[in-house]
This record gives C-alpha cells, structure tokens and sequence, in this order.
C-alpha cells in the first residue's frame, strides 16, 4: 500500500550531508524543513542545494518549507552553547541587547520590552516548557528581569524564551523576518511557514511580500481563537504542540489539535501536526509505545502531514526517524475512517465549479470503483481540493511547474510529477491519461478519472471530470 500521510523533516547537522539526505529521502521524506531561527543565509542555501542534489539522485521531488523565527523571545549565544541551570539558580535577563556570550548567571535578550510584560511572581519557561523559572525582580530602568530556576535542566544558545500573556508589544513580524523571507525567494524555497501567528492579518502582511504558499504556525493562544479566519487567509496550518503546549493548559493541547485538524479540512487547507512526534529517537533507535499511538492517532485525526524536528535535525537516527514514521502512516491508513471523511469533509464554495468537481470527483472514484484520480494542474489547487476529500484511490497531479510539483509534496494522498503544458483541454486529457501509464503509475485497461478546465491554460478553472479506460501510450500513438 502507498503511504498517503506526508513526512516533513528537519535539516540540520545530523542530516545536512549528502548521503544522509538521500537515505532520508529514500526512506520517504516529502518535505524538506529549514529552520531559520539557526544558521546563516548561505549555509540555508547551501543545504537547499544539497536538498535539490539529493533528490534527483534519490528520483523523488521534494519540497523545500522554509521556517521563520517570528516574533518569539530568545536568548542570546551562550559562552559553551549550552549551560546546565539548577534549582535556586539566580539567572539575569538583559533585555533588549545581544552583544555577548551569556552563562548560567546572565543572559541576552533582544527585546528590551520583557520588564514591561512581566511581573514579579509570573513565570518563565526555556527549553520548549522542560526549564522553568519564576521573576523575583524585574529592574524596567535596567532593562533587567531576575528569575530563580524552579525546574532545571540544559539551556541551549538562542533558545527561545515563553512568558505568560499575549505579549502585545512584542511586532507581529519582525523585520529580521523580511530578511529572511528575501533570502528565502532567492534560494527558491516552495513554501514558508510564520511562527507565533496571532491574526490573520499577520499572514496577509507577508503575502504582500512573497508568492510563496504561507503555512501559519497555531502556537498562540490567539491564534487557537481565531483560528478559522487564520484558516481562510493561510494556504496551510501547522499544529505546532511545542508552544502551544506552553501557552495553553497542556491538557488542552490534544483537543486543540483535532479541532485544528478538523478546521483545516473543512476549508481544504492541509495541515501539519508538529513538535515532539517521535522525540526519544533523538538518542534511541526505537520510539516509546504512546509516541507511535501519538502519531497513528493524529493520522486518524486527518493530517496531511506528520513533522520530525529534533529527531532529524540532531538526533542519532534520522533516516530511522522517517522510516518509523513511514511504517506507522503505513499501517494506520489502513484502517482510516474513509467513509466517515467522504461525509464530514464536504467541503464548498457555491461560487467556485472546482469546489464541486472535486467533490463529485472523489464520489465518483467510490462509485464507480476507479483505480485513480488523474488531476491536471497549473498551481496545485484541484489536487489540494481533491486532497481534502480524502478519496481512497491514489491521487496524480500532473504540472508543467517544477515548483507545482514540489508543493504536491505535502497534500495528503497526491503523487506529482511534470507534464507538458497544453492550451487545448482535449489535448491536455489525452497526455494526461498517456503520462501515468508512461511514469508507471498506472497500467493499460486501469479506469481513472481526470479533471480539467475550460479553457485549458489558465489556474483556477477546473470545471470538467472525466472517466476514461487507459490505453497504451505506444497503441494510442499508431492509432
């Protein structure tokens, strides 16, 4: 059986070299992630070459998501790259600097407005949640806030830091991230995800800047109670459990997520769940029994995608990480409740035929018994639609964009390769049907379905299905 679940990993040092990187993508990586909070422009560029090079060796296209930092508090460099911090540890904020390597007594912040949004007796959290420590002075004169460590552990360099509250002063987006973002278009990433949204007018302000699909990252509290109209304006959501389970009751955290997922479907943008997926195989060779019921539940849930961070990025076992992940989407699609998908996540838009077609698509391939949905497309769109409906036949989008191709990489159940671009739809349907017999996907006398649009050429137009029997692509030429 296919996998249909997609497998988003981080590049880092434990996988930033070549071999490792087609091993990973062997082994069923869809998505590659760029974590900009580490590392500089050119070595995110020089791993995006390695992550292109890698692919073609591996025959896989591959996606490349580039993260933003967003306006989240982090520390500053710390003198070893990491301290240890116990309990009754006295550890001084300076805020709104960055100028020096910290220790375990002092450390930098860039934001000098954390004395304003803090009280003496509020909490602060290093580490993802694992360090917390609790203000026992803050000095707004001094741009200063001095905290005991209530619950130690180890402290990485540039960390990110939570307190409680909204934070409002803290920009929306920062302009650190427009750098980014510019550095990102110029490497050619296919998709960029916003931390710490908290409106939707957050996502509208960075489409101003880039044509890039935009992923909004739920870790705010806000963001979980605005969350459908972040849905509507974002082109895909990310559940990232890390902060979330920080800024919200972390009881909380698993219903947030199914409700996230449900949302995100309604509205067919695919979504990502995040953050701790199979975290023990950063040192082991195996997860834990409520790690692998964590990500078959989340697949149940309806993800398009599963994310490796840690794992990946630092871990031991990286290419390990993505064949577990592989085994367990495997196993679970199998028992996937597909009838009771076809009925909630009907998805509409009386004004849009593409909407329909794409329903009436996946009806049609239960129905009728097809063996796949063949789904022509400019930018993507008809296969997220049908995408979302969740069919239980495979999906083929078929694109004269490279770039097309690489953003299918994450919509649940699509495979996608390139096809020649056609200006007349009856010419379009025919090298479809002629294209997945010659990639192999599908064989002669297989039934499918194929979309298309009226007229041919032009995204956003899909207003036509057809069911047709496959012929040999060499008999069809005699012909």
């Amino acid at each position: 059986m296919t996998r249909r679940t997609k497998i988003v990993a981080t590049i880092g040092p434990a996988s930033g070299n070549p071999e490792t990187l087609v091993r990973m993508i062997e082994a069923g990586m869809d998505v590659a992630r760029l974590n900009f909070s580490h590392g500089s422009h050119e070595q995110h560029a020089e791993t995006a070459q390695l992550v292109r090079d890698a692919a073609n060796r591996a025959g896989r296209p591959v996606a490349l998501l580039q993260d933003l930092p967003g306006p989240k508090l982090r520390i500053g460099a710390l003198v070893e790259g990491t301290v240890e911090l116990k309990v009754g540890d006295k550890v001084v904020f300076e805020c709104g600097r960055d100028d020096g390597a910290g220790d375990a007594r002092r450390m930098s912040i860039t934001w000098e407005g954390l004395p304003r949004a803090i009280d003496v007796g509020e909490a602060l959290y290093l580490a993802d949640g694992s360090v917390r420590l609790r203000a026992t002075a803050v000095r707004i004169g001094e741009l200063e806030v001095e905290a005991e460590v209530e619950v130690g552990g180890t402290v990485a360099s540039r960390q990110g830091l939570n307190i409680p509250g909204p934070a409002d002063e803290l920009p929306s987006v920062p302009e650190e991230d427009f750098a980014h973002l510019e550095a990102g278009n110029r490497i050619g990433v296919d998709l960029v995800a916003l931390s710490f949204v908290r409106r939707p007018e957050d996502v509208l302000t960075v489409r101003e800047h880039t044509r890039v699909p935009l992923i909004a990252k739920i870790e705010k509290p806000q963001a979980v109670d605005l969350a459908e109209e972040i849905v509507r304006v974002a082109d895909c959501i990310m559940v990232a459990r890390g902060d979330l389970g920080i800024e919200l009751p972390i009881e909380e955290v698993p219903i947030v997520q199914k409700k996230l997922i449900a949302l995100a479907g309604a509205h067919a943008r695919p979504v990502i769940t995040a953050t701790q997926m199979l975290d023990s195989m950063v040192t082991s060779s195996r997860p834990t029994r409520a790690e692998v019921a964590d990500v078959a539940n989340a697949i149940l849930d309806g993800t398009d995608a599963i994310m490796l961070s840690q794992e990946s990025a630092v871990g031991a076992h990286p290419v390990g990480a993505i064949e577990m992940m592989a085994a367990i989407a495997v196993h679970t699609e199998r028992h996937a409740p597909y009838d009771r998908w076809r009925e909630t996540r009907v998805v509409r838009d009386r004004r849009d035929p593409s909407y329909t077609v794409a329903h009436a698509a996946c009806q049609a391939a239960s129905e009728l018994q097809l063996d796949a949905l063949v789904v022509p497309t400019l930018s993507g769109r008809s296969a997220r639609l049908i995408s979302a409906h969740r069919p239980n036949v495979p999906i083929y989008a078929l694109s004269p964009g490279k770039e097309t191709v690489r953003r299918c990489m994450l919509m649940w159940g699509v495979r996608a390769a390139s096809m020649r671009r056609h200006e007349v739809t009856e010419e379009l349907i025919a090298d479809a049907a002629a294209r997945v017999v010659e990639l192999g996907w599908c064989a002669p006398g297989m039934r499918v379905g194929i979309t298309a649009g009226l007229p041919s050429g032009r995204p956003g137009t899909t207003s036509l299905f057809q069911v047709q029997e496959l012929r040999d692509p060499a008999a069809r030429r005699r012909s």
